[in-house]
């Protein structure tokens, strides 16, 4: 029978992360003390400032042990807190891992979901330096502080987009919203595991190699990631910038995986792109004649596609569609919120 927490004990799985980050994972130059003390102790590089996040996922709420293996939660959970760093430019350095956890839970699942973190963080060359364990009764919960850097005055911000602005996304923003959709309404037997769609719910990616590419190479006004929704994230820097956007309905990218699956479900493939999801895209803008740049700054580092979606407007707080025929359609962006019973929803209900 394998080891549960509860045959081990608290300070034996302490002990038991230990090894396996020492043995699996990598050491970080600034670092001066990692696991074993009461706090960590880090020294931050001249010239750099640090950037700080931490993000909570719950089991139910945010992953679905039925259909993930604890590798794959690990390196889910890794992944949301990478793409906030990435999100302004910057690379991660150091985590912190707080868990939540049942004592019958199975000591190599929590290895696991380690080998997950670490899946996600080598790349990087950044490491987990400390955290917390505590015992729940219900619903298993990780929670992660991540602390990144970038070079000083290079953090892109949600707050700095400007006017006549080009907005654009990466990727194809919503494909894990469609493949949770196919998770809860077929059985595993119709639609397997490795499908293209339920494989971007389970291993969403980060984009932050390219954020960080970005934030370099000066030509962008602001960013962020998508992990509240396209709408819900785009909305998110015009109302902090002042401003509103006009997107061009039939420039959203919508994947042919997205499509299909759409029809399938009966589900509005363009609704899937817009609501709350689970994609880790970025949203970009900047000036019209840095467009082309920024696209040839992602090309030269990955394969990810860049689409230019619509326009920064000088209407704070307004957003319209412009769709196919040419006529304009006012929205109200809605996206993912841990405490409405309306998140998810888009209202398209008003228009001119």
């Amino acid at each position: 029978m394998r080891e549960t927490l509860s045959d081990i004990g608290e300070f034996g799985l302490i002990h038991r992360i230990d090894n396996l980050i020492k043995l699996e994972g990598l050491y970080v130059e600034g670092t001066v003390l990692g696991i074993g003390d009461d706090s960590a102790v880090i020294q931050p590089k001249e010239g750099f400032e640090l950037l700080i996040t931490c993000d909570s996922v719950v089991e139910g709420r945010h992953f679905l042990t039925e259909f993930m293996n604890f590798y794959d939660v690990g390196r889910r959970a890794m992944t949301v807190n990478i793409s906030d760093i990435g999100a302004m430019g910057g690379s991660p350095l150091y985590a912190l891992v707080s868990l939540g956890l049942k004592s019958d839970m199975k000591v190599r699942d929590v290895e696991d979901m380690y080998r997950g973190f670490l899946a996600e963080l080598n790349p990087f060359h950044a490491a987990v330096i400390g955290g917390n364990v505590t015992q729940v009764e219900s619903s298993t919960f990780i929670d992660i502080t991540l602390v990144g850097e970038i070079k000083a005055g290079y953090a892109l911000r949600r707050s700095t987009a400007c006017k006549g602005d080009a907005i654009l996304v990466t990727g194809f923003p919503g494909e894990a919203a469609g493949g949770l959709e196919l998770l809860l309404h077929n059985t595993r037997e119709n639609i397997p595991l490795d499908h293209h769609l339920i494989q971007a719910y389970i291993s969403p990616n980060h984009r932050a190699l390219e954020g960080h590419a970005v934030a370099s190479s000066g030509y962008a006004t602001a960013m962020i990631d998508t992990s509240d929704g396209l709408l819900a994230d785009l909305a998110h820097i015009c109302l902090d910038s002042g401003v509103g956007a006009e997107l061009n309905r039939k420039d959203l990218p919508i994947s042919d995986a997205l499509k299909d699956s759409g029809t399938q479900n009966k589900k509005d493939p363009y609704e899937l792109c817009t609501r709350d999801s689970d994609d880790y895209e970025l949203v970009i803008t900047c000036a019209p004649e840095n467009v082309e740049k920024i696209k040839d700054t992602i090309k030269k580092i990955s394969d990810v596609s860049v689409s230019t979606i619509g326009t920064v407007t000088n209407e704070a707080g307004i957003f319209h569609w412009i769709l196919p025929d040419g006529s304009r359609q006012r929205f109200t962006p809605k996206g993912w919120d841990h405490f409405s019973k309306q998140g998810g929803n888009i209202d398209e209900s008003t228009s001119r």
